[in-house]
């Protein structure tokens, strides 16, 4: 019986081994969130580590100043690539500094005491460092500041060799320039990874000094922040997750000037500010090329004033500003005046190139003068003349100028001849009559769409004309969008205009962005940069390859710009404003993106995601 249950007793721990041995194997096939988390390996070396695929190097910061300034971490933390930044602080009993800095100041003393004995020059650092120990103790000892100890440390990542050097060079190069010293944690790279991850492990121990005024400076939020109290949400910062808000009408001016590829956002950012900018209270003016606002217009129960040979609008040139103040009121006419050079030198054929190659205006010297005279004749036979009171006659039209011209000596009837096509010819109607638009709306969009490519520049030239009077009239909070800018710059006149325009907008309270994608274009004009200069906000949504070397000399963009600049996804871009300027995210609600977009195919893709 006793050797039965012995034999039993072998197959139950049998089958126990066996069981234990399949659970084992079992477990050892489960995986775990540390194995999910964990990098396939990890190398040590002196001077660096690899973890997994990724190069990684920890440096140490060892010296500081003897003053540092609130910001200095600021470069750092804004640096184009991928880094760790780890900070500890750690209190010190007042009692026990004030102990120290007696000894030390003692010390010092008596260091002093023994070079004047001994006849030897003053040591300025030396009576530096007692008057230091000593304004320190004071504000110890009455509790307005406190005492500890600091460490910094900074780990680099990379994908080889080469690049982790590139990028430790750098960074040491930004802690150089502030006179703040660091080292590489050699043969203590583990310990140095251990310290920079969220563990909070200080295993380097390297430490300094500091007082409460010197360690606040290396607050690390510090990233470049376009965050006001006040304006709208533009989007949403890359560097730190935080939100570009702000007014552009609190800058220098107003203005905007933004640069995109075709399909990169560019409409839809636009689009997405002037909404945002009407819920608090500006009114918007948009010139719209490609009739991509008339969904936006419609919604917001805006006026949309279409512009065509055969639609009944009708804008008048001669229409002079109803401007209350009386220097402005005097010179109202000529100003005008000069508007009309620019907008018929635009209509008789712009900027000619002669056969030699060389620009040659469109009219002689003598015919500027003729003009210039009729002009003035035209205003006159409808009783406008210098004198403000004037000015609230009804203007004439160009039918009026072309039977000045007509009835002239000299190259009037020249003229006349050449602008037949405005007056009953071709083009005759649009802009031959009395005005008959109203843009008392808080938005409204001219569109130019369906007008011949000839008209477009010339139609873009009246309508800003047009707007310009409007905004001397009466001055508002507005914001005035011209889409596809670069259609202006190809004629000097019109360049000229839109230059001027941007100069004097702030006067009037207001913000003019200009949007274009032929960068090539728009840059390659002396007006163009002039215009981009007089801006205080730009944009720069993703390039084309040939715009980016362009936009990279007129911003100054690093090499890391340079390269993000062509390869942004929709709706990403560098945004500047002012002196600061951030990686940008543009993102609109589900019901904003509704409103704005008007690509039904991004529309069903994007709802809810921005753009």
């Amino acid at each position: 019986m006793a050797k039965q249950k012995s034999a039993v007793d072998i197959a139950a721990e049998q089958r126990a081994r066996e069981q234990a041995e399949v659970e084992q194997a079992f477990l050892k096939g489960v995986s775990t969130l540390r194995d999910l988390i964990a990098p396939s390996s990890i190398e040590i070396h002196a001077s660096y580590f690899r973890l997994g695929t990724k190069y990684g190097r920890t440096i140490y910061v060892y010296g500081y100043p003897r003053s540092i300034y609130t910001g200095w971490l600021s470069p750092l933390v804004n640096i184009d690539e991928v880094l760790d930044i780890s900070m500890y602080i750690y209190p010190v009993e007042s009692q026990v500094v004030l102990n120290n800095l007696r000894k030390k100041v003692t010390q010092l003393e008596a260091s002093a005491a023994i070079n004047s004995e001994k006849g030897r020059v003053r040591d300025p650092a030396l009576e530096a460092a007692i008057n230091d120990a000593e304004e320190l103790r004071d504000q110890i000892q009455v509790g307005a500041e406190r005492f500890f100890r600091f460490g910094l440390y900074v780990t680099l990542w990379a994908d080889s060799m080469d690049e982790l050097n590139f990028v430790q060079q750098k960074v040491e190069t930004i802690f150089g320039q502030q006179m703040v010293f660091s080292k590489v944690a050699s043969s203590q790279q583990e310990q140095g990874l251990n310290s920079s991850i969220p563990q909070m492990s200080d295993q380097l121990q390297i430490r300094r000094n500091m007082n409460t005024g010197a360690i606040s400076t290396s607050f690390p939020f510090t990233s470049a922040d376009l965050t006001d109290n006040q304006g709208i949400l533009y989007g949403i910062n890359m560097h730190n997750n935080g939100l570009v808000i702000f007014d552009r009408f609190k800058l220098e001016n107003a203005n905007m000037a933004v640069f995109a590829k075709s399909g990169a956002g560019k409409s839809f950012t636009v689009k997405l500010e002037a909404l945002r900018s009407m819920m608090t209270g500006t009114e918007v003016i948009i010139i719209d090329p490609e009739n991509e606002y008339q969904k936006l217009a419609d919604a917001v129960g805006g006026a949309y004033i279409r512009l065509s040979l055969n639609s009944q609008t009708r804008i008048n040139p001669f229409d002079l500003p109803r401007v209350i103040d009386t220097e402005e009121a005097d010179d109202a006419l000529r100003a005008n005046l000069v508007t009309l050079h620019g907008l018929f030198r635009l209509m008789l054929g712009g900027t000619q190139v002669a056969a030699t190659g060389q620009q040659v205006a469109a009219l002689t010297p003598v015919e500027e003068a003729d003009l210039d005279q009729a002009l003035i004749d035209t205003y006159a036979r409808v009783g406008i003349t210098s004198d403000p009171l004037t000015h609230n006659s009804p203007p004439p039209t160009i039918a009026d100028l072309y039977d000045t011209l007509v009835h002239m000596g000299g190259s009037g009837p020249s003229l006349a001849q050449r602008l037949r096509k405005y007056t009953t010819g071709t083009f005759a109607g649009i802009f031959s009559q009395q005005s008959n638009i109203d843009i008392n709306n808080p938005m409204v969009v001219f569109n130019i769409r369906d007008l011949e490519d000839e008209l477009r520049p010339v139609a873009m030239y009246i309508v800003l004309s047009h707007i310009w009077n409007i905004t001397r009239t009466e001055q508002k909070k507005r914001m005035l969008i011209v889409d596809e800018a670069w259609q202006l710059m190809k004629y000097d006149d019109s360049a000229n205009f839109l230059f001027s325009l941007a100069k004097r907008a702030r006067k009037y309270y207001l913000g003019l962005t200009t949007i274009t994608q032929d960068v090539e274009d728009f840059m390659s004009s002396k007006m163009g940069r002039a215009i981009v200069s007089n801006t205080s906000m730009q944009l720069l949504l993703k390039q084309s390859s040939s715009a980016v070397d362009v936009l990279s000399d007129v911003f100054k963009l690093t090499e890391e710009e340079k390269k993000r600049l062509a390869n942004f996804p929709i709706g990403q871009g560098l945004f500047f404003a002012g002196q600061s300027h951030v990686h940008i995210q543009i993102q609109a609600s589900p019901t904003e993106t509704q409103l704005i977009n008007t690509n039904p195919q991004a529309l069903s893709q994007q709802a809810g995601t921005g753009v």
